[in-house]
Order: C-alpha cells, then structure tokens, then sequence
C-alpha cells in the first residue's frame, strides 16, 4: 500500500521539491508525515538504483525537508520551511509522528549526498539532550540521533559517536522511576537509539560496554530494570554472532558479554530481584540467547566470578554440550513455570530443581560446576512471591537439601540462609501444620528447620562455623520477629550438636535475641524460646572466651517465672554445665576466696560476688541516696543458689552436711549484716537495702518447681538461717516503720520492702510452727499501734509536711499488710472476735480521703536536713514535685493509701460480715460505722472506683463482694450502678494482661455471687436484668479474649454445687433462673481466625513435651482454651442427679432450650457448608442432649420426641446425622413405647424429604440394640421388614443402600428367631441380598456396597456400649469428619479438676474397638488410591507450561504486555468487571465462576457466603482460583443495597435474564463499568432484583432446550466483556 501511495505521487509530479514541498505544507498530522516518510523512503530506493531524476534537485530538496521541516517538528519549535507553512506542533498521535518523522530524516540524511547534513543534525540534537531539557525534547533529540546515527563515518565522526553513545547511556540507565515522561525517554533511548548506534562499529559498541561495565553490579531493582532493559536492546551486538569469523584479536574490538561476571550478576539480580515481570522476561531472554549462543559457536567459554576463586559464573564446553543445554533448559523452564504463581502448576516442575543440583555438584571431586549463586535466584524467586503455598513449598525443599544430597561449602550459601531464607522464615503463617496432622504434633516446617540446621552446622568447616552461627543469631535480633518463628529458630539452634563457636559476641547476641522474645504476650512461647536460648549457649559457647560474670549478665536476661525456674529440668543441666566447665571460664582477677573447703572458680566467684554486693560503695553511704536497683539482688539470688546446687551434685553420694556449708560460707556476710540490723543503728541505709532485698530473692528464687519444698535441704538450711535473724531483722523493720525515719517519697519503696520481708518471716513462722512468744508477734503487735497511732493524730490546722504525710501513707501500708496476714492466716489473730481498738479505727476511717499534697519548698527542706549530697537531692526532690503538680507523681501515693484502706476494710468486713444490717438505720448507736451503715460504705466504694487507677480495684471488688448481698434487697438501684462501674473497669482492662485475670475474678466473684443470684432471680428487678446482660457481654468478649468465659463459668457451677459435701442434696432453683449461662457453656467455641489457631496449635505442641520444657512446669497451666467452657459445662451436668427434683427441673429446661436452638439454627439456613459456624453450633447442641439423656424419662420424652424425629428429617451433615440417629436408637431402647411413633416418621412422601430418611432407615440398622430388652420381637420384626422393603425400591441410590444394610441387619435376626411367617419371603429376600453381595463388575455401587457395610456407624459402633464421653466428644466428632477444633480429648476432662466428678463415674472412656478407628465415610469418592504416585516420581517427564510464548528476537519494546503478571495485579485488575452470583447456591457452579473470572481477569466475584469456598466441590472447579480473584460476601438480602452503591459507583448493571426488553448479547455493547448479575440456577433472578437492572442480556439460542447452565451463561457474558475491552484498548494503542 505504501509503495502505491509513492508511485502514485511521483505520478502526479517528478520534481521532488514541488512533491516535498506539497506535504509539508499544512498541518503536521500522523498521515502527512508518514506520508512524507513513504515518498522519502520510494526516491531514496530509485537513487540507490540510480534511476533517480534531478540529481542536483534531490539533494537540496532533502536538505531543506530535514533542516527547515523534520528538525523543527522533531524538536516541536514552529520552523518556516522553503515554500511551506508552518508545521505546528502535531495534536493527535504524538508517538507515531515522532516515529514517521525520524525515519523520515534518517532518509533525508541519505539524500543530501554527504555526511555534512548527519553531522550537523547529530551535534545539534546532542546539545539538545545534554542541555536537559522537558522530556518531550529529549524524546525528539533522541528521535533525531537514532535517525540520523547510522549515517555518520565510525572514523571521521569517531569522537561524535563515542559522545552520543555517552549521553544515550547515561540517559538510558539515569531515568527517575517517580517520573513517567523520564522513563519513556530511558526506553526510548535503550530501544531505538543505542541499537542503531550499535551498527555503527566496534569502537562505538566498546564505548556502550565499557559505560555499562564501569556502572558496576546492580545495587536495586530500578537500576537493574534500567540495565537489562540496555542490555536486552544491544543482545545481538553484545552477544557474539553465530558463523562470524572471531579470532584471537577479535574480542578486543567487539565485546563479549559472556564473559563478564557484572553481565551475569545482572542477569540473576533480574531473575531474583525485579519486581515487574517484564525485567524478568528480559533477563530469561538474555540468559537463553546467551545458551543459544554458546550452543552455536561451540567454542569454549569461562566467566569466573568477581571474586576470582570459586566456580564459575558461566562456562560452555563442547565436550559437555548435552548436560549443558539440559542444565539451562530445566533452569528456564524453572523460572518461566515460576512467573504463573500456581502451586499446581510449579509443583510438578519442583523435581527438575533436584535435577539442577545434580548437574552442578561434581561427582569426581564434589566441587560446584555451576556456580551456586544460579539455584539460590530460584529460591529467591519463590521468596518473593505472593503467593505464600509457593514460599513454603520453596523453603521445605531448600530446608530437605541436606536430606538427600551433600552439597560442597559455598559461602553464597551461607549468605543466602541468613539472608533470604531467615526473612522467609520469618513469616508465621509458614509454621501451620499439614492437613491430616493432630493439633500438638508440631509444625514440619520448625522439625525441618531444626533437622536442616543441624546438619548443615556439622557440614560446615570449623573455620566457618563460628562466624555463620554468630551472623544467624544477630539476625534474629534484626528485626521484630513473632513469637513463633523465635520460637523454632530458637528450637533448631538448641539442637545444634556442643561445639565451641561462641565467645562474648555471640553471648550479648543471644542476650539480645532474649529481649526480642519478651515482646511477645504468648507467655508459654515466649519462655518455652527462653528455654532453648539458655540450651542454645551452653552447647554453643566456647567457656574459655567467657566469664563467669558474663554468664551471670546473660542469665539475668532470662525471666525465673517463665523459663529457669529453680527444680526444672532447665535447672539441673545448667548446673551440671556449671559443674564440667567451673574450671574453665575466663578468669577476670586472680583474687583467691579464703574459708572454702575446695576452692573452685564457681564458689570464689559467688563468694566474692555476696562479699562486694553487701558492701556498700563510700560514696553511696548518705541517708538521702534511693533504693538500689532489684537487678543485682536478683543475680546474687541466683548464682547462691546455682552454686549450692552445683555443689550438691558434686556431693550426691557423700555427706550431706557440705552443702550446708557451702550455703553457710556465702551467706555469711549477709548473715552478719543481717544479726547487726538491731543493735547497729549507724549501719549505711544502702547496705540495709541491699540486705533485705537479696533476703527476699534468695527466699523466692529458691522455691522448687513442680516437686514439694519440704524435701528440699536448701531451702531448709536457708530457712533456718532466716529464722536466725528474724528478732534483729524484724526490730530493724519496726523501728523503720514507726519512728519517723522513713520521710521522703523514695522512702515508700523502702516502706514497700520491708512490707514484704515481715511478710516472707511471718509465712516461714508459720510453716515452721507459730509459738506465742514468737518475735513476730510482739513486732506485729507494736507495729499495729503505732500504726493507728500515726493515723490518728491531728495536724492541728497546720500546713501538712511531706514527712507527716508520708508516714500516714507508711502506717496505711502497714496495717493493710497486718490485715491481709490475720485475713491468710487464722493463726495471727490478736484480738477476740470482739472489736477492738483496729476494728474501731478502720471502720471510722473516713473513706476515700486524700492526702493534701505538702508544699515544694517545705518539701526540700523536710527531706534534706543537711548534708554533702543536698545540692543534687533538692533537685530531684523538686522535679518530682514538679511533676506531682500535675496529678501525676502524688496521684500514685494517693491511689495506694486509699487502696490499703480498702485492703483493710474488706478486712473487717469479711471478719464481721454477720453484724452488716440491711439497711443504714438499723443501727442506732454504731460502734463499727463502716460495717453498720452498709449503704454509705457502699457509695463510698463507688466514689473510690472513680479515683483509683485499674490496678488498685481489687480490695473494692472484694468489700462490694460483701456488701452487694446484703443490699440487694432494699438498695438495688445502688447495687446496679456498681455492677455497670465494675464492668467499665473491666472492659477497659481487656487489653492489660498483668492485672486483668485478677481483676476479672474479683468482678465474677461479687456479681455472680450465688446469694446475689438467687436474690435477683427471687426479686425480677433491675438487678436480674443487668446480671443477664453482664453475662452476655462477658461471653462476647471471649470471642476475642479467650478465657474469659471460662472464669465465668467455672466459679457458676463451683458456687451451685461443688461446695457441698453431697451434690444430690443440692438445690438448683435458682440456679435454674440463669439456665442461658449453661446453655451458652455448651455450645460455645469461637472460630479461631488461622493466626489464632496456628498460637493455639504450637502452644499445644509446647504443652505436650511436658517436663522436657521447664515453660511448661514453671509457667501454670491456666486451663484458658475454649475447650475448658464446654468441659466445665458438661462436668457439672454429669454431677447432676434426676432424683434431685431441682436437678430434673434444671436439665428438663436446658434440653428443650438447646432443642429450641437447634430448630432456629435450621430455620436460619437450611443448607450449610461443613465445619462452617452453623454445623458446630448443632453438633454441640447434640452432644449435650446425649450427656442430658440419662435424665429424661418418659413424660418429659413425650414433650420432646417429635421435635428429635422432626430434627432427623433436616438436611444435616454427618457428625448431626449421626448424633441424631444415636439418641433415637437410646430412646428406642430405654422406652419402646415410642416405637408407635417411630413407625410414623415412615408415612411421609419420599419427594418431601429426600434422602433424609436415611437417618430413619440407620436407627432400623441396629434394631438388635432396640429390641434388646423387649419380650416378644416378632411383632417390630414383621413392622420393620415390611417399612425397609418398600424403601429398598427408592429410585434414589443411596436410600436403596441404606434400607438394604437395614433389611440384611433385619433379615439376620428374623433367621435367628425363626419367624415362620416370614418363610414365605425368605427366597426373595435372600435372592435380593446375593444379588447385592455378589454384584458383578467393579463398578461404584459395588465400591459403596462394600463401604457402606464397612462404615464404623454399621460395622464397630454400639450406642449403648459406646456411650460414654470419649465416644461423644472425641471418637464421633474425628470419625465423621469434624475439624480438630471440635475434637475435646478425653485427658482434658481429667484434667480440668475445677469440678470434680465422683470416684464411681465410670462413663469416660469407650470400651469397644471403636477409638482404634481410622476417619473414613462410604460416600467419599475414591482418593488416595493414587495420590502420592506423583509425588513419588522423582521428575515429571513433562510438565505444563503456562507462559507467554517465547520471541527469539529482541523484546518489542514499544508493545505492552497483554496479560500482566496476575499477582503483581491483584487488586490493580485493569478489569471493571464485577460478577454478582450470590443468587447461586450449586458450589460447583460457583467454584467454575470463580475460576473463570480470575482468568479473564474480573475484579470481583461477589457471593452470598464466604464460606462456600472451603467446600470440596468448589475446590475442585475452582482449583485455587479464589487465592488469585478478590471474593466478596453479599448475602441475598442485601442485594438490593449492593447495587444501588454501585450504581452510585457509576456501575452498569447488567442482567443475565430472558426477559421482555433483554438485548440479544451479539448487539450489546458492555461498558468499561459494568456489574454483571447471575440468577439463581432454578428461579433466575428475582423480580425485585429485575426491577433494579439497567439492562437485561440474553443469549442468543438454536436449540429446543430454553436456558443454559448459570455458569456456562456467564462465562459467555465475562468472555464477550473481555474480548471487547481488548478491542477498545487495542484500538486506543494504535
């Protein structure tokens, strides 16, 4: 066409300027000027042919069209050409004006007849694009170089060349990624104008690779695009041509890319690094035609890497040609496989990996053919995809590398494990365990983890070792990490065999991997990784690189409460480490201890380390300085107590009297402090401290775990040693205490001390046996009365000194401290029950009275009388005041003083609850205020919730807890407001896990106080309501906080019934008015979102290693799983008694209440998807009843029997089913009388319920069990042959299955009994029963015949036998195909010791073989037979290949991929298509739908139910599709909402729907927005919905049958949508 278009012009005229002219003249318009190029184009063909006429003309003509015409247009500046207008700037098409006219030019510099006109438009253009002008120039200049570039002389324009070259590099690795216009010029500059100046000769290629090499390696995935994208433009120029004649001097003039290792390390930086998909493909593209290169030449090949020794980066030989070419096609193949992003897709391509391992180990001397570096871009590869099955799937098979294969030492390797492969790992989701496995065995990943570990430590040379170990344990501390990759990062370290690898570096490693731990709130996680940290330094430290102080510092890091706990196993290794290695650690001095009978480094070190902490520095001497730190009490506890033990091993079979020694001789400084406390009263207040705090920590970090104190000698002798100083000590503390010493704020911490070390003395006393005449008693006594004393005196309305004050908050503390003592310990009481001077002093307090803050300067000169540190302690004195100007500081010591009141009044009002009236004025006289005017009190303790910060609560929760019953009654409106201000205190703390539990036990405890129950239920007033409205609140919040139910419930039925010495005795009638409490308890359990369940599933796994975790015996087992509800529930059910008639009364009215549930459940959604919310909910509810059954008898049986038929005819899954049919057949046995109405559930039409009268024809299959206890049998016998007969003749498969296992069950017991009656049938059914058994073929009804009879419900199961709890709550639930999730072992009902069952309960575990079953069920399709024949296969022989096809040429730079990178678009879908199919109820249909729009792209496929994607049969359409597809839950009733947002949205919606006005799909044209709506597969789409449409689409048809399937219908809209979209874009392009 083009070529008539010029001859037709030069037709017209053969003057060349007349023609020229004529087309330049207008304006500038694509057509025009390629219309110019074509005419350019046609002379300069006819001069080459030298047919060409003007020859002078020509030339000139060409001249002016370049400089006067092209150069302007180009350069959009407006020129005025010889003879024509001005060309303007062009207004449409800009890209294919700049296009025509640079070929244009390219022609005139050809014309003009020498290189003058090249030269001179090349230096111009160049200044042009060095003077970095807007994009739009750039492009022009770039435009006129690439034209004109080829016509300059490679020797005369030499130095013009390199310049160009230079500058289009530069341009084309300098673009801005922010900037659109900068990174066309880039492409621009890489795709047209290097590769034409690439022809221009060796010495302008040498300048474009010698800029591209001096760039360097890629440093990020910009730059690298940037440079692929240059080298895929210059591959054929850069790459040597097949054929061509290289010689020796041949690679000095034109480059060889080959061989340079920065080519490679940017060619895998693309295959691993690059995001956009388009990089990638270029690298492939460099990498294949580099192969394809190779194979031609045939020559021999070598890049070695940059670091000059080690494996090359690539090589060719001839000799090697076939492994070579198979290697890099499997690579390719790998890599190409890996841009589709679906798991069942790549995973047959996984073996060919393998394959590349064994091609690149040598097998003659184990060294690295290929360099490493080349696999580790495919893991990187499946690191970085989104799409996290693939990331698994690429860090097990690299973790199961040193399983099969013993690879050689590469530090790449290295690099790329504690790179990529940590980073890889640190995503939890990882860690999920595999389908089939039970919760608690542990996640494959983490034992993959560890195996690969180990082995490859051990593989490691010992040169190496200790500095890959060092670098693994810094990155832990890199980054943030979640408690459960720690956790099996920290596992696998633990396992790795004792070496020497570890010096100071590593130890400060692992203490900082220690503080990362603590982030965490899974308490058990986070010590359970604390454990193997500690287990990780003792294999991997090298103790001669490390002090015994060093290790100390790191034990410090570890929390006593969570991993190294005294006793645990954790315990003893660390002290038979201790032991073997005492002699070995760095020593730090050279001092010698003095006094030990065998001096060893353990003991002087421990002996010194008491020695310097007791003595106090000179300069620490001051009565002004603060509290030291807990930290170094706590390190001279432990190691105390670690050497005590290490010496007691030692010492095992000798006497034991040494270790008492040992203990004696560290102890003895504190000792001898400690005896001076009371006569010495010039002993440095710091001294003291220290004292009494290792004191403390030395009584509590020597308390075993999980074995008993009493047979513990150490704690003994450290018991008696105490008990030794007890007089001095506690003299000590009362004159502290009492005589104004304590007189600054930073005395309050000292206040709070020694609180707690009168308390430790009196709990040893006690244990010890209390005496009279004990000094404790005498010290308690004083400390009391001088207490009240304080308390008591007047200021005299003078202004208050922070002294005063700070002693009337100290003798607070002391009396909360004596109460709380007598409240423990009965043994302590003073006083008679009748009230003395304490009882009358705390009930006259007046309550909630605050203490008024002192003055700042009378501050500063109360608490520093004097002294050489004054100057710095008057600041820090005024900075806190300072700062309690703000309510801050002061608030806190006001906040503990009216706490301690309240510690004390709850005191007294526990101790004299008796004497509480009921109302303020029943008392005249009162001796004891608080107590005898029970409203006031309480107003007073609302008062205090609104003061006290949330940790302070709790002595008001417990006064509230005595108070509430007694005004239940005549104050309720009072006593609600406190329940509502107790529950805001609650609510707020959910997220506090310290003070939470604690709190919330305190609040259940008084709420839900059994008198306050029953008071409220007896009244029906305000009071009962908000009860009932708490208790719901309590189980909403355990959807998201679990154990919170669980508190709840458990203090319920503990209160009901567990107190009293007789549970049948026990009354429930009130009980009985909060039955919902039970009724929630049975049928709660929370779906756990996958994060959730993978915490619960790996703190089960820490659980069950037991002892050999110490987390597990240090940390309590709280019992906080949703599980514990239901058990607590079921437990307390099980005590209950039918002869109780409270009890009957009781259960009577929960069963109907969960039979209620049950029928509104199935209203809710008659059809629901397995282990969906909805068939848990029913499964627990049946479970109850069956635990409820033993207490029904026949009257109350008679009320429920039809809705327990009613309920079989519902369509249920298997677990229902089964639990339905169980308890039928338990009435059935237990009352036959209801066989009358049994009989009646088989009158109904086959065509109303379907198959669901096989749950009737299943009770039928075990009429032995009902007919076990009935005399004469001939007469069911003849009713029930009779029934399955009929049903035997079902035109519905499985019915006829079910009624033939019920016939041949029938049959045998009418041959046992030998029924004459039926003799006349016996050939008939016999023959029928041989027909069945015998069935010929191998077909599927054999296959189910055969498994319908092997089924556990027909085969193994006993209802009567099997009845038991193990067989309701664990065997059933696993044997029909419950998720783990329901499944409750039987170990945790004996566990949960909360509630008791009686010694004689015998109904736990289940008798018969069924437990030895495996899952299984008939109507399963036949899997597994073949399922890991492919996964055996050690490669596939051939694989899909699901790419875009491959060009051998150059990537087209200016076309645009079609179809981009899935992934990379999700949620970017360049799609406006949304499909609607919440109508549709067929998984199957819907699980097509959604496979078909994740191809075409759609933005969303809307669904009535999420749920519907975890049903097997959408899976199987929709083969992972709704990973790839955003999906969208719209339920029906909604829809009409949906769409008019959408509308709103600007959406069309579009209907699929014959109707009067639908558009024949042919003639309708989609918008860009469109949503398309499907119909339900039966009805289509409803008339409501019509009414909403836009428009209607209909098919058009040819055949008889009227409408299609819904999916076919809209894979056929979503086609017809797509191919006009690409229609319109490709028309936009061009």
């Amino acid at each position: 066409m083009e070529w008539v278009l010029a001859e037709t012009l030069l037709s017209q005229s053969r003057d060349p300027r007349v023609l020229l002219g004529a087309l330049c003249r207008g304006e500038a318009s694509a057509e025009r000027v390629e219309t110019l190029r074509f005419l350019l184009q046609r002379l300069e063909d006819e001069e080459a042919r030298g047919g060409g006429g003007g020859a002078g003309a020509l030339p000139e003509a060409a001249r002016e069209v370049a400089v006067g015409y092209l150069v302007p247009l180009l350069r959009g500046l407006r020129g005025h050409p010889a003879g024509g207008s001005d060309p303007g700037p062009p207004a449409r098409h800009p890209r294919r004006v700049l296009r025509a006219a640079s070929a244009a030019l390219r022609s005139c510099a050809r014309l003009a007849g020498g290189p003058q006109l090249a030269a001179v438009l090349a230096e111009e253009a160049l200044r042009d694009l060095l003077a970095g002008g807007p994009a739009p120039g750039a492009e022009a200049a770039v435009e006129v170089l690439a034209a004109v570039g080829p016509c300059l002389r490679p020797r005369e324009d030499g130095p013009l060349l390199e310049r160009v070259a230079h500058a289009a590099l530069a341009l084309a690795l300098g673009a801005d990624g922010d900037r659109d216009e900068a990174e066309d010029a880039a492409a621009l500059a890489a795709g047209r104008l290097l590769p034409a100046l690439g022809q221009c000769g060796g010495a302008v290629l040498g300048a474009v690779w010698s800029g591209l090499v001096a760039a360097g390696a890629p440093c990020g995935p910009g730059r690298v695009g940037l440079q692929l994208l240059v080298l895929s433009a210059l591959a054929e120029r850069l790459l040597p041509e097949p054929g061509a004649d290289r010689g020796p001097g041949a690679g000095d003039e034109d480059p060889d890319a080959r061989r340079s290792w920065r080519f490679w390390r940017t060619v895998q930086a693309g295959l691993a690094q690059a995001q956009d998909a388009l990089t990638r493909k270029r690298a492939r593209y460099l990498l294949q035609r580099a192969v394809e290169v190779s194979a031609e030449l045939g020559t021999h090949c070598t890049c070695g890497p940059q670091e000059g020794n080690g494996p090359s980066l690539f090589w060719w030989s001839e000799k090697k040609k076939d492994e070579l070419l198979k290697f890099w096609e499997n690579y390719i193949l790998i890599m190409e496989t890996l841009e589709g992003n679906q798991i069942h897709v790549i995973k047959p391509v996984l073996p060919k990996l393998n394959s590349l391992f064994e091609y690149a180990v040598s097998e003659e001397n184990g060294c690295w053919l290929f360099h490493p570096s080349w696999h580790i871009c495919i893991y990187k590869r499946m690191f970085e995809s989104e799409n996290k099955i693939l990331t698994k799937e690429g860090v097990i098979h690299f973790l199961e590398l040193y399983e099969t294969k013993i690879l050689p030492f590469s530090p790449e390797f290295s690099e790329f494990i504690i790179g990529p492969l940590m980073d890889a790992l640190s995503e939890s989701s990882l860690y999920i365990r595999s389908p089939g496995q039970l919760i608690g065995s542990g996640s494959p990943l983490g034992l993959k983890l560890q195996k690969f570990l180990v082995t490859y430590v051990s593989l490691l040379p010992e040169e190496i070792k200790s500095s890959f170990l060092l670098k693994f344990i810094q990155k832990m501390t890199s980054r943030h990490w979640c408690a459960i990759p720690i956790l099996f990062l920290s596992k696998a370290l633990a396992s790795v065999p004792r070496c020497k690898a570890l010096g100071i570096e590593g130890l400060l490693a692992l203490r900082d991997v220690l503080q990362c731990t603590m982030i965490t709130h899974q308490i058990l996680l986070r010590g359970a990784a604390q454990c193997y940290l500690l287990q990780t330094a003792m294999n991997l430290v090298d103790v001669e690189k490390v002090s015994l102080s060093d290790v100390s510092a790191f034990l410090m890091s570890l929390r006593q409460e969570e991993s190294l706990g005294r006793g645990t196993s954790l315990w003893t290794e660390l002290c038979d480490w201790l032991r073997v290695n005492e002699s070995c650690f760095r020593r730090v001095s050279t001092s010698v201890s003095i006094g030990l009978p065998e001096t060893s480094s353990l003991n002087a070190y421990v002996k010194n380390l008491v020695r310097d902490y007791i003595k106090s520095p000179a300069w620490e001497t001051g009565e002004d300085c603060l509290m030291p730190d807990w930290f170094e009490a706590k390190l001279v506890a432990m190691m105390v107590l670690l050497a005590v033990d290490v010496e007691g091993m030692k010492t095992q079979y000798s006497e034991k009297r040494r270790t008492q020694n040992v203990l004696r001789i560290f102890l003895d400084p504190l000792l001898e402090s400690l005896m001076k406390f009371g006569t010495n009263a010039y002993m440095p207040l710091l001294e003291t401290d220290r004292c009494l705090q290792v004191l403390l920590k030395l009584l509590h970090t020597c308390m075993l775990k999980g074995s008993s104190a009493q047979d513990d000698e150490v704690f003994t002798f450290l018991q008696s040693f105490v008990m030794s100083t007890t007089e001095s000590v506690s003299e000590f503390i009362l004159r502290r205490l009492t005589m104004n010493e304590l007189s600054s704020v930073s005395d309050l911490d000292r206040c709070h001390l020694y609180l707690m070390v009168l308390t430790e003395l009196i709990n040893i006393h006690l244990k010890v046996g209390w005496k009279r005449g004990n000094p404790i008693w005498r010290v308690i006594s004083l400390l009391k009365n001088a207490s009240i004393r304080h308390l008591q005196e007047i200021n005299s309305g003078q202004e208050p000194t922070l002294a005063g004050q700070i002693q009337r908050v100290i003798s607070m503390a002391a009396l909360a401290m004596v109460c709380e003592a007598i409240d423990q310990k009965p043994e302590l009481q003073l006083d008679s029950l009748d009230a003395g001077p304490l009882e009358r002093f705390l009930s006259s307090l007046p309550l909630n009275h605050t203490l008024q803050k002192p003055h700042v300067e009378e501050q500063s000169r109360c608490v520093h009388p004097g002294g050489q540190h004054l100057d710095g302690d008057c600041m820090f004195c005024f900075s806190f005041f300072e700062e309690s100007s703000a309510s801050q500081g002061w608030g806190r010591i006001v906040a503990q003083y009216i706490h301690d009141q309240w510690v004390c009044l709850s005191f007294l009002l526990r101790k004299y609850h008796t004497l509480i009236p009921v109302l303020d004025g029943d008392v005249l006289e009162p001796i004891l205020p608080a107590l005898q005017m029970p409203v006031r009190t309480l107003q007073s303790a609302l008062g205090a919730l609104t003061v006290l910060p949330s940790d302070q609560v709790l002595p008001v929760f417990h006064c509230m807890k005595v108070l509430v019953p007694k005004l239940l009654t005549s104050s309720e409106s009072l006593c609600v407001e406190s329940f509502d201000m107790a529950w805001k205190i609650i609510s707020a703390l959910s997220n506090t896990q310290l003070i939470f539990w604690s709190n919330l036990k305190a609040f259940v405890q008084f709420v839900f106080d059994t008198k306050v129950l029953t008071i409220a239920a007896k009244i029906k007033g305000q009071a009962y309501f908000k009860i009932k409205e708490i208790m719901y609140k309590i189980i909403e919040m355990s959807a998201v906080k679990t154990g919170v139910f669980n508190t709840l419930i458990s203090y319920c039925c503990k209160s009901w019934i567990v107190s009293a010495s007789d549970v049948s005795q026990v009354s429930l009638s009130s009980a009985k008015n909060y039955s919902e409490l039970v009724l929630e308890a049975c049928i709660f359990g929370t779906v756990f979102r996958r994060d959730q369940r993978l915490i619960q599933d790996v703190q089960t796994y820490i659980e069950n290693l037991g002892h050999d975790c110490a987390a597990n015996t240090v940390i309590e087992n709280t019992k906080r799983e949703d599980h514990y509800v239901r058990i607590c529930a079921v437990k307390f059910l099980c005590l209950l008694h039918g002869s109780n008639v409270s009890h009957k009364l009781f259960m009577e009215d929960l069963a109907i209440k969960l039979l209620d549930k049950d029928e509104l459940a199935s209203k809710s959604r008659t059809r629901y998807y397995v282990n969906s919310q909805q068939h848990r909910l029913k499964n627990r509810i049946w479970q109850t009843l069956l635990v409820l059954f033993p207490s029904f008898d026949q009257s109350f049986l008679n009320r429920i029997i039809d809705k327990i038929f009613q309920a079989g005819f519902i369509n249920n899954q298997a677990s229902i089913k089964y639990f339905i049919e169980w308890i039928i057949i338990l009435i059935l046995h237990k009352f036959p009388q209801f066989l009358l109405k049994f009989w009646d559930c088989f009158s109904y039409g086959e065509e109303n319920f379907k198959t669901s009268i096989c749950t009737f024809l299943s009770v039928l299959s075990h009429l032995d069990i009902i007919t076990q206890n009935i005399p004469e049998k001939k007469p069911i016998l003849k009713q029930a042959l009779i029934i399955v007969l009929q049903w035997c003749f079902s035109h519905n498969f499985s019915i006829r299955l079910y009624a033939l296992v019920a016939l041949k069950k029938i049959w045998s017991m009418c041959k046992t009994l030998h029924v004459e009656e039926f003799d006349a049938l016996t050939s008939v059914i016999e023959s029928s029963l041989n027909q069945v058994e015998n069935m010929p073929g191998t077909g599927n009804a054999q296959k189910n015949w055969q498994r319908i009879q092997e089924h556990f419900f027909f085969a193994t199961f006993h209802p009567v036998q099997d009845y038991c709890l193990e067989t309701i709550f664990y065997i059933l639930p696993r044997l029909s195909g419950l998720v783990e999730d329901e499944w409750i072992a039987i170990g945790k009902f004996t566990r949960f010791t909360d509630i008791p069952l009686d010694a004689g309960f015998q109904w736990y575990l289940s008798p018969t073989h069924l437990c030895e079953l495996k899952p299984g069920d008939w109507a399963q399709q036949d899997i597994g037979s073949h399922s890991g024949e492919a996964d055996s296969q050690s490669e596939w022989m051939d694989v899909q290949k699901k790419i875009i096809p491959w060009k051998n040429n150059t990537p087209d730079l200016d076309l645009e991929l079609v179809f981009q990178d899935r992934v990379a678009k999700l949620g970017k879908s360049i799609s406006r298509l949304i499909v609607a199919a919440s109508l549709i109820d067929k998984p199957t249909n819907l699980g097509g739908l959604c496979r078909t729009c994740e191809v075409f792209g759609a933005s969303a496929l809307v669904v009535g139910s999420l749920q519907c994607v975890r049903d097997k049969q959408f899976q199987g359409l929709s083969v992972s599709a709704e990973q790839w597809l955003p999906l969208v839950e719209v339920k029906p009733p909604q829809l009409i909402d949906f769409l008019q947002q959408k509308k709103a949205e600007g959406y069309t919606v579009i209907g699929v729907e014959q109707t009067a006005k639908s558009i024949d799909l042919t003639q309708y044209s989609f918008p860009e927005r469109s949503l398309l709506l499907l119909g339900n597969e039966r009805e289509g789409i409803p008339a409501n919905l019509i009414q909403q449409l836009d428009v209607c689409v209909e098919i058009p048809q040819q055949g008889i049958i009227r409408s299609l399937n819904v999916h076919v219908s809209g894979a056929l809209l979503i086609w017809e949508y797509t191919r006009q979209q690409l229609l319109r874009h490709g028309d936009t392009e061009s």
